[in-house]
Formats: structure tokens, sequence, C-alpha cells
């Protein structure tokens, strides 16, 4: 290559770093205030289930092909929730038109009920299982809760070692009627209860629906209660 043409090449470089310099000087983004407004957005939308959480603003290099901006407005997407993995868009108000999406990670803690101690695939949940410990809750996903009574007396579905949190998904209600069980009737009518005494057809937790075959081979649907018996409003 010639002196000359040596020459030309590092003027054309030398000008279109310089071009892009100017490109992304022109280009005004705040991240601490893209951060800021990221913190905001997850607070307002968790309220106080959340104890603690951390924002990460991920790479900023598409703003190096946007044309010269002034200023530029973060904002949320309609719909969008900053958790996980997630966008918070910015659009530039002064200078150009454009509109990108910047990469945000939401990482979130909070107070959730998880095992006191080992607990084993079809368990029983009872109070004492049960602990408040800090969880992450946006690797937990949905179905954390504070609500020990939607826990208790549960069955749960998979094994759990202690401070692992334990989810909605994870327990089903424990039957207190089995199909082929004998049970005790309640009927209830206008100012009157009668029992009797039945074979259940289904099984069901308590509250469930059940059908049941009397000694006289009739069959009434009524709702399963502890110990075995079913209330029959007639």
């Amino acid at each position: 290559m010639t002196v000359r043409a040596t020459l030309v090449t590092a003027l054309a470089a030398a000008a279109m770093l310089g071009l892009h310099s100017a490109h992304a000087q022109h280009v005004s983004v705040d991240e601490n205030a893209l951060r800021s407004y990221a913190s905001q957005q997850v607070a307002g939308a968790n309220g106080d289930y959340v104890s603690r959480f951390d924002v990460r603003i991920g790479s900023l290099d598409a703003l190096a092909q946007m044309a010269p901006c002034r200023r530029s407005e973060p904002f949320l997407p309609s719909g969008a929730r900053l958790w996980g993995r997630s966008s918070l868009g910015l659009r530039c108000v002064d200078g150009a038109t454009w509109t990108v999406m910047v990469p945000v990670v939401v990482t979130a803690w909070g107070r959730a009920l998880v095992a006191a101690n080992p607990l084993s695939a079809g368990a029983v949940l009872a109070a004492d299982d049960l602990r408040e410990g800090e969880v992450e809750l946006t690797r937990e996903g949905a179905g954390v809760t504070r609500d020990a009574q939607a826990l208790a007396g549960r069955t749960l579905l998979r094994g759990l070692q202690p401070g692992q949190a334990v989810r909605i998904d994870m327990v089903r209600a424990t039957p207190v009627v089995m199909a082929g069980d004998p049970v005790r009737l309640r009927i209830l009518g206008a100012g009157f209860i009668v029992t009797s005494s039945g074979q259940a057809m289904n099984t069901a937790a308590h509250g469930q629906s059940v059908r049941v075959r009397t000694e006289l081979g009739k069959v009434l649907t009524g709702v399963a209660r502890e110990g075995r018996q079913v209330e029959v409003t007639l």
C-alpha cells in the first residue's frame, strides 16, 4: 500500500471514529436515572411484599446507532412489569424521534413461608412444618405465600429441604373421604336433621362435592367434611 493510500485510509478511519464519538456524545442517557426509574417502578408495583431488590441495567450499545438526542426519557410499556429479565423503554424527546428497549434484570427478595424441617412428598403439612423466611421471589415465581392457612392441612407434592419455599402449586387438598369409604350422612332439611350411613362414590377434600350411595341404594350429593362425614342439604 502506498503512503498516500495509507494516509487516506487513516483519515477515513479517524473521520468515522469522530462521527461515532460525536454521535454517541449527542445521545444523552443517564444510567443512574434509568436505574432510579426502574427501582421506582419495581417498588410501586410490589408494595410491602418485596423486602429488598436489585436492579441492573443491561448494555446501552444500541444507543450508538441512534440519531443525536439531547434528552431522553425512560418509560414502561403498557402492561409490562419489571421482574426478572425484562426491558425498559427509552425514547428521545429532544432532538430525534427514536425509541429503544434497554435490557433490565431485577432480582427481588421477600418474606414467605418455607419448610421448617425436611419434608417428604405426600406429607400433610402442619403449622410447625412451616416458618417464615426470606426467599428470592424472582426465582420462585408465582405461588409463594405468607398465609399459613393456605398450606396447613394440605398434602405436599414434592420433597423439600429446610429453608426452601413452600408454594401453592406444591400442595393439593388432602382428601377427607375416599371412594368406597363408609361415611356418616347428615341430611339437613327445613327444621330437621337426619343422620344415616352410606358409601362414598368418589374421593373428595374438605368442602368438596361427594356422591354417596345410601343403605337403601339411593344416590345423594353432599359436601365432604372431616371425619368421613357428608352433609346433604335438601
